[in-house]
């Protein structure tokens, strides 16, 4: 149920989001039926400030509200940029990315489910990662439940505490 929400307002928001100057990055949803959590990560060129996020809530809250039949009654909504750890879902997010530091899951099945790595290319439908332990891996991105950058963000200061 929530994958199918989360994909049904990403298709409602997306077209909305390119007409609005933004890069719709991802949809999630959490909570129950009766009052769900919608949250909607946006990015657009130079990066995402405090009045976008105020504009785009308010766009995207007309949307979903004119849509009933997408969620009925009370809903959460979040709005917010991707982050250092920008979720990754299309191929064309892995493409983009290549070079990139990442941590991926696959669905359950035989052997391995989670990956850290390089991110090197995309080969067909296949996203293709160096491992952190060197070996170099094939993964169907059909297979991939959940993927993201890892944030590996330098927080020294320079002269932070100093007079």
């Amino acid at each position: 149920m929530r994958a199918s929400l989360a994909n049904t307002v990403e298709a409602l928001l997306t077209p909305i989001a390119q007409r609005e100057g933004f890069e719709l990055v991802a949809v999630d949803t959490a909570g129950g039926h009766k009052q769900p959590v919608v949250r909607v990560y946006l990015d657009q060129e130079g990066g995402v400030n405090l009045d976008a996020i105020a504009s785009a809530s308010f766009w995207i809250s007309e949307a979903l509200d004119e849509r009933e039949d997408i969620l009925k009654g009370a809903y959460t909504l979040e709005v917010s940029s991707p982050g250092i750890d920008r979720p990754l879902r299309k191929l064309t997010d892995f493409e983009r990315f290549a070079g990139s530091q990442i941590k991926l899951k696959t669905v359950p099945a035989e052997g391995r489910t989670t990956y850290t790595g390089t991110l090197l290319a995309v080969e067909g439908e296949d996203v293709v990662l160096e491992t952190d332990a060197g070996e170099k891996v094939h993964i169907p991105h059909g297979a991939i439940s959940k993927a993201h950058l890892k944030g590996d963000v330098d927080f020294k200061q320079k002269g932070a505490g100093q007079s």
